[in-house]
Formats: structure tokens, sequence, C-alpha cells
């Protein structure tokens, strides 16, 4: 659960961090401020966490196909 995990905390941190510099660039509407930080903390993710998603893509994948055990 590990993966799942980082990747999770590595997003909500990367989103606070848009925010923060959002704001300090002076956009103070916190509803334009929200939804900005969402899109380009989203873009960003996209090459700065890839190996965090491949971690946690392959840790959701094996656990879905591990075989189930069987009552007898």
């Amino acid at each position: 659960m590990r993966p799942v995990l980082v990747y999770t905390a590595s997003r909500i941190g990367l989103f606070i961090v848009t925010m923060g510099l959002l704001y300090l660039l002076g956009l103070q509407n916190i509803f334009l401020l929200l939804l900005a930080s969402f899109f380009v903390s989203g873009f960003a993710s996209l090459v700065v966490l890839s190996k965090q998603r491949d971690a946690m893509s392959t840790r959701l994948s094996n656990k879905i196909n591990r075989p189930k055990p069987h009552d007898d």
C-alpha cells in the first residue's frame, strides 16, 4: 500500500505548493486559485510524478490480479 500513499501524498503536496505559488503571484480570488491550482498541479504531476504513478499502478495491478484463495 506504500506506493499508493506516496503518490497520494505527493499529489496533495504538489497541489498545496502550486496553490501557494499562485497566491504569491497575485491570484487572490479563492475560486480561481483552487481551479488554477487543480489544473496546474494536474499537468505538473504528469511529468514530475511519473515514477510514483507507475509504482502505484504496478502495486494495484498485482493486488487485483492475485489469485483468490479457494474455500474447500
